[in-house]
């Protein structure tokens, strides 16, 4: 058995990692608040655009528009979304383990390339054959120390010129949707070429007078369409984040207690075992002395 003092250290330093584990908990919680409302307030936005964009794409060959053309993949590109820090369980990890197993497996005669947005993927991926980057897509894995709409816009931008330039056939975003504090769903989700919603059978695209022309108003509409998918899987990766970290450093804070209620149970073991000896060793010396 360890002695007192062992224990006593051991004490302290548990009850330490547990101050630092409760207070990354809370700090968390307020970050998750702030990350909850943003998605909350951007969705509506987000769903309404597609639901005109369907409305739209129900009446018209969107397979003319360039961001929808579908040909042979022979280059494609999976954009791997993870966190810029760590100590949020297996945020990271399942992303990682998403990526190779679609880089080994559907998409390995693809000649698939990585794009990381946060450093933890980076890390993972930059010694790999499939690590890309470049000048202009540098400051995009670093996006999350200033995640803006703005920053988001140039990312997008940026891969919607590629796939233009046909360097990249197929885009895929692979990032962890948010569905509550101790829940994300890692998702995969094509971002380019578009893939048109389909009409519900029975369902009315809707009669209404377009000013300008039903076209013009795709064109506009397919690359806003596009920047606001980017972002919005971005706003969930940062949500899963905080909601991973704080799930992650509850549990933490709850085995610190467990652990020190066990310490502390040893040490008065220890230290019972220790005056009892002691007291022996008193009782031992006077019976000596009387004989």
């Amino acid at each position: 058995m360890a002695n007192l003092k062992e224990i006593r250290n051991r004490i302290v330093s548990v009850g330490s990692t547990m101050q630092i584990t409760s207070a990354m908990k809370m700090v968390s919680a307020a970050k998750l608040k702030r990350a909850q409302d943003a998605i909350t307030q951007m969705k509506p936005y987000a769903n309404k655009l597609q639901e005109i964009l369907g409305n739209l794409s129900a009446t018209l060959d969107l397979s003319e528009n360039a961001y929808s053309e579908s040909r042979e993949v022979k280059n494609v590109l999976i954009i791997a979304v993870s966190s810029n820090r760590g100590l949020c369980g297996g945020f990271n990890n399942n992303i990682i383990k998403k990526v190779n197993t679609m880089v080994a497996g559907e998409y390995q005669n693809q000649n698939p390339k990585i794009l990381c947005l946060g450093k933890k993927v980076r890390d993972a991926f930059k010694r790999s054959e499939f690590y890309y980057t470049n000048e202009e897509l540098a400051k995009a894995e670093d996006i999350f120390y200033d995640l803006t709409f703005e920053h988001n816009a140039q990312i997008a931008e940026e891969l919607m010129s590629r796939f233009l330039n046909k360097e990249f056939d197929k885009v895929v975003v692979v990032y962890n949707s948010f569905i509550n504090a101790a829940s994300q769903d890692v998702k995969a989700e094509q971002f380019l070429p578009i893939v048109a919603n389909v009409q519900e059978e029975g369902k009315s695209a809707g009669d209404y007078i377009f000013e300008p022309s039903k076209e013009e108003i795709v064109e506009d509409l397919i690359p806003k369409s596009l920047k606001i998918q980017l972002f919005k899987s971005l706003l969930d990766s940062s949500a899963s984040e905080h909601g991973a970290r704080m799930t992650a450093m509850h549990k933490a804070t709850d085995n610190a207690k467990e652990l020190q209620k066990e310490l502390k149970l040893s040490y008065n073991k220890a230290r019972q075992a220790a005056i009892t000896n002691e007291i022996l060793e008193i009782v031992g010396g006077a019976e000596a002395l009387n004989n």
